[in-house]
């Protein structure tokens, strides 16, 4: 990425700042009244739920556990899944506990694999374990360095497999997640994607400097905009007790208030959904907040801007390079 382009980025996302809250204006919405917002993906001609389930929750959850986790979801309105093989034995449990409900559901799986032969297959086993024959949404994993963009996008590349596998039926629509803004900012620049799954959070944007550039060149692009991290608190103070959240590389919040105004902050942005953590008890209270998020009005943005320069932040442009290996190898949500 050339740096002119980047001062151009970076000077457009100051803008955005500045005007922030963004206007939804620009992004259709459903209110069913007492039930979840679902918000339009893109020029996808789909429409999610403002929360999506984050399928990492049910690493090594029993079948009934899992069974019971999606019957919530599914009845408190939420209709977009997101899962990956990485995420231990989520697949495996999400497949049989979804299957009733597959025809009215947006399933989106990933790979983390960056080359032709290996995306293929990763895919194929990915559809076996969920049972089902296609998905609505598949991504490429976590991308942060420039050097797995040239791979991916290049000759026997992880993008071949996805192009050949929506011809084939099996995928509806690419996307991708990424933990950087350099790697984000590069595949945007140079594929059309149709979504883009990326940290989205009070702390991360104000302190950290680390979304607006992303967002603003997605919204620009007419991409669906996922986020990841609506719901993180900070990384672990050292020492920290992490037993209770061992799929959270980071701490969680866990408080209603402080969880509402992260997910408030999230979706005041033209963002269509916010992904909870990998904790039972963040995916419950998501489920329960979801009908009351609002988003923030201008009296509040000086506050959360004020509350967010003291939290150190997960990411920060330029980049945290600690945090985006952290975010790599426990590929979290």
């Amino acid at each position: 990425m050339k740096r002119r382009t980047f001062l151009k980025d970076t000077a457009a996302a100051a803008a955005m700042l500045a005007c922030f809250p963004a206007g939804l204006s620009g992004v259709e919405r459903e209110k069913p009244r007492g039930r979840m917002e679902r918000r339009a993906l893109g020029k996808t001609g789909r429409k999610l739920s403002i929360i999506g389930f984050g399928g990492l929750v049910l690493k090594n959850s029993t079948p009934d556990q899992a069974a019971e986790w999606v019957r919530q979801a599914i009845e408190a309105g939420v209709n977009y899944f997101d899962v990956a093989p990485s995420y231990g034995n989520s697949e495996e449990r999400l497949g049989p506990a979804l299957e009733p409900y597959r025809r009215d559901v947006f399933l989106a799986c990933k790979t983390g694999q960056r080359k032709k032969a290996e995306a293929a297959a990763e895919l194929d086993r990915s559809l076996e374990r969920l049972r089902t024959d296609y998905f609505d949404l598949y991504q490429l994993h976590a991308v942060t360095d420039l050097k797995d963009v040239d791979t991916i996008l290049g000759a026997g590349g992880a993008i071949e497999a996805f192009e050949e596998a929506r011809r084939a039926g099996k995928i509806r629509h690419l996307g991708f997640s990424a933990h950087s803004v350099e790697a984000a900012m590069a595949l945007m620049e140079r594929y059309e994607f149709d979504t883009i799954l990326f940290p989205v959070s009070y702390a991360t944007w104000h302190a950290g400097n680390f979304g607006p550039q992303v967002l603003e060149t997605a919204r620009k692009q007419r991409m669906g905009i996922l986020a990841l991290k609506a719901m993180a608190k900070c990384p672990w103070p050292k020492g920290a007790d992490r037993s209770a959240f061992p799929n959270c590389w980071y701490e969680p919040m866990t408080d209603p208030e402080e969880a509402r105004m992260g997910l408030r902050f999230t979706l005041s942005h033209p963002v269509t959904a916010a992904v909870h953590p990998a904790a039972p008890e963040c995916f419950r209270l998501a489920l329960e907040l979801a009908p009351k998020i609002k988003p923030l009005k201008k009296a509040e943005v000086a506050a959360i801007k004020e509350k967010a320069m003291g939290v150190a932040p997960l990411f920060r442009y330029p980049r945290n390079q600690q945090a985006a290996v952290d975010a790599c190898q426990y590929f979290n949500v």
